[in-house]
């Protein structure tokens, strides 16, 4: 398990998973990540901040479509700890899982500790294993062709 799996187990683990009873958890854990995926392709992206907000026992951030004054032009992201606000840089930022899930990092981070927000490498680390539990599952559905 890399440093940041076990930061992120370590602060939200146990919402996760389930008590494990059957052996399951970790097949839940990547339906859900899976899930979330989908569910910000489809454009319900507050559905899934809503879902991931209720797995990881935090706030549910608010997102809005456009960046605050003075942020670079080349963000299609942030997030602002102050108003626990995801902005987005255009409506097609809304319905990408890689700045959603970053910038959702951020939010999770910021609510276990309020000094720090997380590295920028740690935000793309989390988000590329929701969307490979995503391509994982979508290749399991319509097999190897």
């Amino acid at each position: 398990m890399t440093t940041f799996a076990k930061s992120i187990w370590g602060l939200f683990g146990k919402h996760l998973l389930t008590s494990g009873r059957n052996g399951r958890g970790g097949k839940l854990q990547k339906r859900m990540m899976s899930l979330v995926v989908y569910l910000i392709l489809d454009g319900k992206t507050e559905r899934a901040l809503d879902l991931l907000s209720e797995q990881f026992n935090v706030s549910v951030p608010t997102i809005k479509v456009g960046l605050p004054k003075g942020r670079r032009s080349t963000a299609l992201g942030c997030y602002s700890s102050k108003d626990r606000t995801i902005s987005v840089l255009d409506s097609d930022a809304l319905k990408d899982p890689f700045i959603v899930l970053h910038e959702f990092y951020h939010h999770l981070r910021t609510t276990a500790d309020a000094k720090h927000k997380g590295s920028e490498k740690y935000a793309d680390e989390f988000a590329k294993q929701f969307i490979e539990a995503f391509k994982t599952d979508v290749k399991e559905e319509v097999g190897n062709d």
